[in-house]
């Protein structure tokens, strides 16, 4: 019995031991997203620094500073009631800019504010100019006052101050009062005193502003419990320390500490005014018993002897590589006593949440830590304010301000998590089975705490491995084949090992490589079928490395595990026959007015493709614009000569008129005639023509008049030279005697009509296809015949390709020149406008027709251009006027002139004595002028015989109309 007693007590010590082994001091990290459903948040973009909180309870109601902003808050949820702006005015941000400082620095960060009643006092640094206002506490947008904030508030941003107001309006602030911050200050200001402050530039009054932040404690035990972090520049090192009230006012009221000179050293001095208050000397008050040697004593007096004692030795809370930045203490009632809960914000943007107790089991103790922001982000916390009434925690950051609620037993579940948090706020009640504050409990007695230790965190740890030794050799069993040698490794379960009932590793601590089994080949598989049906493909065979396989390391088989091979080489695959891609587009035939364009394409691998190897398509279909030309002023030439010279002069312009693409394809137009009578009647100015008339008189040609002919029958209209897009045709009639004589000079009027023909429009391809043929057949007439008996020269022309494909006459005619002085059948002028005639080809033909030749014989090709080129450069004896063969252009109908008139072709050359011929009259040597005969409708007549080419004096001369 007495052994089973003595297992039983070492079996409870060996658990307890076990269980302390187990177990270690370690608070809980809450991270933000457990936090966030707790959380109530608020930001404005483009705000930052929510630094100073100011509690309006009577209002309910939570006053916010930030850069450039004030706000009011709700309470509840921190919802936003107004918003207001407090920014600097450009001239003062220019200013401090100009002095070096940052745009981020010349802002105004609001670092005071203070509640008194209904008012506001605020203070900004303003860009380094302080600033002070009081505003309506309901209405923080109406400023009711402003003044200098010098000595209220700090010029930087980054220094430290603090400040209170008293019931009756005076502000302490302290702070420093100037620029460079050389010179701090405790500063009394407002209200119904006279301004107060410490000594300046007096380093053993004040050495700096870093001073520490203080939060009172409990009303019955009052206290301070100032926060001490050491400077940026040194290492990261914070503390809490609790001092009472009553050390403090023993402190002041003992000995001060006084030193005579900086040579002698420091002396304890007793007080020699216990109590001193500062006043006027021989005035009624508090300070009304004053001497001149009190105040003497006092401005002499001001370090005290004594330090203030801690109530304890060691602090209450020390971190190590932490700095604290805030500090806010609450009181809660557990179930035996009051605690008091500190709450310390750190520059990292956590809460460190530990109890200010002497009890040195809990001394030092974090019940846990909050992350309040999300992860991977760092805040520094600006500011801590707690309403007690609500247990909620406001807290300034540079991003936002959040409100925290003290308690959440709710998260608690069990009682091993609500007991074992050491919460003062939670406990469990074993009534209602859950974790509830003190105020929510059912009942007293079933409502239990346990706070006597810190909160502990559970060591039990599974194992994992360490690191592989190095590889040694080993001797290794193959199963009943052998033992092999190989190379061996091994590894511990020490990384960590496995405690408090931990899992054990799982996986191999053994490996085995390098054995002496080698893999080998199996005999290659048969080959597989060829990958295509014709043409080259190929085909595979295979084989494997598991005869035997590789073991623990052995070589793997060397060589390729798969073959290849070409077949089908053969069984070629019959060629595919298919069309190639379509060409590009050909260049549209004409720029405007409708054309057309081509493109090809051949079938390849044969001419069994179906479809055609040609397509056109129509383009340029926008109707070409009007183009307008005048020509010049022919010379003047004489019409009607009579017997003694008197005649009448003319000469004749053409306006040209037409829808063209080429401006310079223009030759055809109205024409207009201007004529007056030579000699003048007072015969002041001679006429131009005098020479020419003189001469023509001189020619002792007498002119005769044949009497009784006449004209014969008009013959029958010959083919159409164009099949569409109009054409001409002409027929003739021929002057005779009556005994039948061929006169062709003494009848009255042309031997030869033109008339339009089929006016309808060529499609587009057929229209380019005859340009072309008439470009290629149109240059070739020959030379005029000799005069036969009818009075007429002839002369033909062959078509070069095909008749069947040939436009116009082959054959061409015009009267006999009686008495020719010198030889016009190889006149370049004639030729030239013989090549402009309907049945040939324009200069825009000649253009295609060069590019046509080109392709198809660069010989041809030079020898029309020569050809051309010098039927453009004529002599100058050549000077008769010319006009082009019929061209068709349309026309207004409602003209008042003559088509004829309207639309007659010419081209001008040099007239000069020798050369002769009015264009479109009719010249008779008599006393009066024959009547001109207009033709009407749509006809043409031929070109105009020379200078010489009429017949006798006493014949009617008549010159052909053009």
């Amino acid at each position: 019995m007495h052994e089973s007693n003595s297992l039983r007590q070492f079996l409870t010590r060996f658990i307890k031991h076990l269980h302390c082994m187990c177990a270690e001091t370690n608070h809980r990290t809450v991270q933000s997203l457990t936090l966030s459903p707790w959380l109530s948040s608020f930001s404005l973009p483009g705000v930052n620094d929510y630094s100073p909180l100011a509690l309006d309870l009577t209002r309910n109601q939570l006053i916010v500073g930030a850069r450039n902003h004030l706000f009011r808050l709700s309470l509840s949820n921190v919802s936003l009631l107004q918003a207001t702006e407090w920014g600097v005015d450009e001239s003062t941000r220019r200013s401090c800019q100009s002095k070096g400082k940052t745009e981020d620095e010349c802002q105004n960060y609001v670092r005071v504010l203070l509640l008194n009643g209904s008012r506001l006092f605020t203070c900004g640094t303003n860009a380094f100019m302080p600033m002070c206002t009081t505003r309506p506490v309901t209405d923080i947008s109406s400023v009711l006052e402003s003044i200098g904030g010098v000595a209220r508030c700090p010029y930087d941003p980054r220094h430290n101050s603090t400040a209170m107001i008293t019931e009756s309006g005076e502000v302490y602030a302290a702070t420093v009062t100037d620029f460079s911050s050389r010179d701090p200050i405790i500063y009394r200001s407002l209200g119904n005193m006279p301004p107060l402050r410490t000594a300046q530039y007096n380093s053993k009054w004040l050495n700096g502003t870093q001073h520490n932040y203080v939060e009172c404690s409990a009303p019955h035990h009052p206290s301070l419990l100032p926060l001490i972090s050491l400077h940026r520049n040194s290492i990261a090192a914070s503390a809490v320390c609790a001092f009472n009230l009553s050390a403090i006012t023993q402190a002041f009221n003992g000995p001060f500490r006084y030193q005579e000179n900086p040579r002698t050293s420091w002396l304890s001095t007793p007080n020699p005014i216990p109590n001193f208050q500062c006043g006027t000397v021989n005035d009624s008050g508090p300070g009304g018993n004053l001497t001149e040697r009190s105040l003497q004593d006092a401005q002499r007096l001001f370090l005290m002897s004594e330090v203030v004692q801690p109530i304890s030795t060691d602090p209450l809370v020390t971190q190590d590589n932490i700095r604290f930045s805030r500090l806010a203490v609450d009181i809660v009632q557990g179930r035996d006593t009051l605690y008091h809960v500190m709450y310390i914000g750190t520059e990292y943007g956590t809460i460190i949440k530990a109890l200010s107790t002497t009890n040195k089991s809990l001394r030092g103790c974090y019940l846990e830590e909050m992350s309040i922001l999300p992860e991977n982000m760092q805040e520094p916390i600006l500011n801590l304010q707690i309403l007690h009434s609500d247990r909620s925690l406001f807290v300034g950051l540079p991003s936002r301000v959040l409100k925290i609620p003290l308690e959440r037993c709710s998260n608690y579940k069990t009682e091993q998590d609500c007991l074992g948090a050491r919460d003062p706020y939670c406990g469990w009640d074993r009534k209602q089975k859950r974790c509830t504050t003190i105020e929510d409990s059912s009942n007293m007695s079933q409502w239990s705490q346990d706070i006597t230790k810190c909160p502990e965190r559970n060591l039990t740890q599974d194992g994992g491995f360490g690191q592989w030794s190095p590889w040694q050799a080993c001797n290794h069993d193959d199963g009943g084949e052998g033992t092999s040698t190989c190379q061996c490794r091994t590894r511990a379960c020490d990384n960590p090992r496995p405690q408090c009932g931990g899992m054990e590793c799982v996986g191999a601590n053994i490996e085995v490589a390098n054995c002496s089994r080698n893999g080998g080949w199996t005999p290659w598989s048969s080959w597989a079928e060829c990958s295509t049906s014709c043409g080259i493909g190929f085909e595979v065979r295979q084989r494997s490395c598991n005869n035997p396989a590789p073991r623990h390391g052995g070589r793997v088989c060397v060589g390729q595990a798969r073959e290849e091979r070409l077949c089908n080489e053969k069984n070629p695959c019959p060629v595919p026959v298919s069309w190639v891609s379509w060409s590009a587009w050909s260049k549209c035939s004409v720029p405007c007015g409708g054309g057309v364009q081509s493109r090809v394409r051949t079938c390849e691998n044969g001419n069994t493709c179906p479809g055609c190897p040609l397509e056109y398509k129509a383009c340029n279909l926008d109707p070409c614009a009007e183009v307008r030309r005048t020509t010049p002023w022919t010379p003047w030439y004489p019409v009607n000569v009579t017997q003694m010279g008197a005649r009448q002069e003319q000469r004749v312009r053409y306006t040209c008129r037409a829808l063209l693409a080429d401006p310079h394809d223009l030759q055809l137009g109205k024409r207009k005639i201007e004529t007056r009578l030579c000699p003048t009647s007072d015969g002041a100015a001679a006429c131009e023509t005098d020479g020419l008339v003189e001469d023509l008189l001189r020619m002792g040609r007498p002119v005769t008049r044949v009497q009784g002919a006449a004209w014969s029958s008009w013959e029958t209209w010959s083919a159409c030279s164009n099949e569409c897009s109009k054409g001409f045709r002409t027929r003739k009639r021929s002057c005779a005697t009556p005994d039948g004589k061929s006169t062709p000079f003494a009848c009255s009027g042309a031997p030869v009509e033109y008339q339009d023909c089929n006016t309808q429009t060529c499609p587009g391809l057929r229209v380019l296809c005859i340009l072309l043929s008439m470009s290629l057949m149109s240059c070739g007439w020959g030379a005029w015949s000799e005069c036969n008996e009818e009075g007429l020269q002839l002369r033909t022309r062959t078509c070069e390709i095909s008749s069947a494909s040939c436009q116009g006459n082959s054959t061409d005619q015009r009267q006999c020149r009686p008495n020719e002085s010198f030889d016009v059948s190889n006149d370049p002028s004639e030729t030239f406008f013989s090549v402009l005639s309907p049945a040939g080809f324009s200069l825009f033909h000649l253009v295609l027709t060069g590019a046509c030749c080109f392709l198809g014989a660069v010989l041809l090709s030079i020898l029309v251009y020569v050809y051309c080129q010098r039927l453009r450069k004529p002599p100058q004896e050549s000077a008769v006027i010319h006009p082009s063969t019929p061209n068709h252009l349309h026309y207004k109908e409602n003209s008042c002139a003559p088509k004829n008139d309207l639309y007659t072709p010419m081209e001008f050359k040099t007239l000069n004595k020798n050369n002769l011929l009015p264009p479109d009259e009719s010249c008779n040597f008599f006393p009066s002028a024959l009547p001109q005969t207009n033709v009407y409708a749509t006809t043409y007549y031929p070109s105009p015989l020379g200078k010489y080419d009429f017949p006798s004096m006493d014949s009617p001369c008549s010159y052909m109309h053009s």
